[in-house]
């Protein structure tokens, strides 16, 4: 089938200036493995993705904040970081994050910080926002003493990230915008198909509608069984970008592709008001897949996330198993880790094929591999699902419990240890979300979690922490972390922590 196509792009000026640029952090890097090292890092937590999907998820203009976790890289006593967002955040939450650091003072940390805020709420992505100011871009560089030793982190790296990059001369920890086609729906079905990687049969690489109807033809000629397929945007995110076409009622093969064409506006989408009208719009311009459904009894939704430093050295990060709602079960709401220990290394070893396979592109920094697995006759049965060229939603639980514990995650058991030895898990999600949370202002949010104990304590390296803090006013929406011994303790915290939020926030 034809359609757009994904792979690594030709290269550009742009690209050769940004290939140079890199190669500084590359010889940098090497002096970082000091924790003295001197750096500074600039933080540009935009969400350079599709506005218009974006715009579906509440508060999305508040994920910016789930990069505030970088901010415990100020235990490093001579790190300093500058962290730009679109709107001002909130002292209080500084502060929060702040008292959070293990083994500095607060205020020695915060004298090294540097906020920087665009002061505009516009939906488009904050770089844009940056790129547009010459004084802030200014600011920017004035606040970093010495350029050989700095570098940016972002949520993802775009061209626009390229471009803030080549204005600030920074490079930035991350892949090149040229490979970003490999994360995507189709680019990520190649990936997993050069690894040898077993995924859901389906097709990429596809351009409107009446591709997307052949493709949902041949799919169910190839799977006479099928019950279900999803549809999914090639730059789709968190389950937003994709729907699901249930072939219950089909007709004889002859007569397939018209009913078939005739049922495609009527998708059911997983993200809230998505249209059938938008949706089309979005796959021409950017393409998508067509996969058979994965039905099972018992079904899960693991992730293994893997790192490729500036040297080239790639090593497993973790294995989570996503929580997952919405109306089939796509769209990400938290995470537990590590992974079931009856898959975790399974999935660990299945991700490390991509991720070789991703590193031999010229992919750096973190990423994550989705799967869906399912349980058949005691046996599970895993299939790669798609890549994330980016920080997702596993990333920071996981840097906030390498930050607040020192601990290490050992691949080989894929486990977590405290530098005592004990392990640690957790159970992370950015959807604690209720109405009476509304109005709920970030000192509300401290003082009760003060009353009621709600803290990660340091001495038994226990407790919760809460991200996305800005958002909970406004959308009545918060993130939060439960980190515990066992899995069913950080399941009872998180509980709790529930159980706290709705009574504390009840009408009198």
């Amino acid at each position: 089938m034809m359609g757009v196509e994904s792979g690594t792009r030709q290269p550009t000026p742009e690209a050769d200036r940004f290939k140079d640029l890199q190669g500084r952090l590359t010889q940098a890097f090497r002096a970082f493995a000091s924790p003295d090292a001197p750096r500074t890092v600039l933080i540009v937590p935009s969400l350079s993705l599709d506005q218009e999907v974006l715009a579906r998820i509440s508060g999305a203009h508040h994920y910016e904040e789930r990069m505030l976790c970088y901010l415990m890289l100020l235990r490093l006593p001579r790190t300093r970081i500058i962290y730009v967002s679109s709107y001002p955040i909130p002292e209080p939450i500084i502060d929060y994050y702040m008292h959070l650091l293990p083994g500095i003072p607060a205020q020695h940390a915060r004298a090294r910080l540097t906020l920087l805020s665009c002061h505009d709420g516009s939906p488009v992505p904050l770089t844009s926002k940056i790129l547009e100011r010459s004084r802030l871009l200014q600011r920017i560089r004035d606040a970093i003493p010495n350029p050989a030793s700095a570098y940016m982190t972002c949520f993802n790296v775009t061209e626009l990230e390229r471009d803030l990059a080549l204005r600030l001369d920074l490079p930035i920890y991350g892949c090149s915008p040229d490979l970003l086609s490999w994360g995507s729906k189709s680019g990520s079905r190649k990936i997993f198909r050069e690894a040898g990687i077993a995924m859901p049969e389906g097709f990429e690489d596809l351009c409107g509608a009446d591709e997307v109807a052949d493709a949902l033809v041949e799919l169910k000629a190839r799977r006479p069984g099928i019950k279900r397929a999803v549809v999914k945007l090639n730059e789709g995110f968190s389950g937003e970008g994709n729907a699901v076409f249930a072939y219950e009622g089909s007709p004889e093969e002859s007569e397939l592709r018209p009913w078939v064409r005739e049922r495609l506006p009527h998708l059911a989408f997983e993200a809230k008001d998505m249209t059938w009208e938008l949706f089309c719009k979005k796959l021409a311009q950017m393409g998508g897949v067509v996969e058979e459904f994965i039905e099972g009894e018992v079904k899960r939704s693991p992730s293994a996330q893997f790192r490729v430093d500036p040297l080239g050295q790639l090593e497993p990060v973790s294995t989570h198993d996503q929580v997952l709602g919405g109306e089939s079960g796509q769209v990400f709401l938290g995470c537990t880790f590590p992974a079931d220990d009856r898959y975790r290394l399974e999935i660990q070893a299945d991700g490390l094929k991509a991720a070789r396979a991703l590193a031999g592109k010229g992919v750096c920094g973190r990423f994550a591999i989705d799967f869906l697995s399912v349980e058949e006759g005691g046996e599970w049965h895993h299939y790669a699902i798609e890549i994330n060229l980016r920080r997702g939603g596993t990333t920071h639980p996981f840097m906030m419990l390498e930050f607040l514990t020192d601990g290490r995650y050992d691949p080989a058991t894929g486990s977590f240890q405290t530098p005592s030895g004990h392990p640690r898990c957790y159970y992370a999600s950015d959807n604690l979300e209720a109405a009476q949370y509304r109005g709920l202002a970030p000192a509300d949010l401290i003082d009760i979690a003060a009353l009621n104990g709600l803290h990660f304590d340091g001495a038994c390296q226990k407790g919760v922490a809460f991200h996305l803090i800005g958002a909970l006013s406004e959308f009545g929406k918060l993130g939060v972390l439960c980190i515990a011994p066992s899995h069913e303790e950080a399941e009872a915290l998180y509980r709790r922590t529930t159980e706290v939020l709705d009574r504390e926030s009840s009408p009198a």
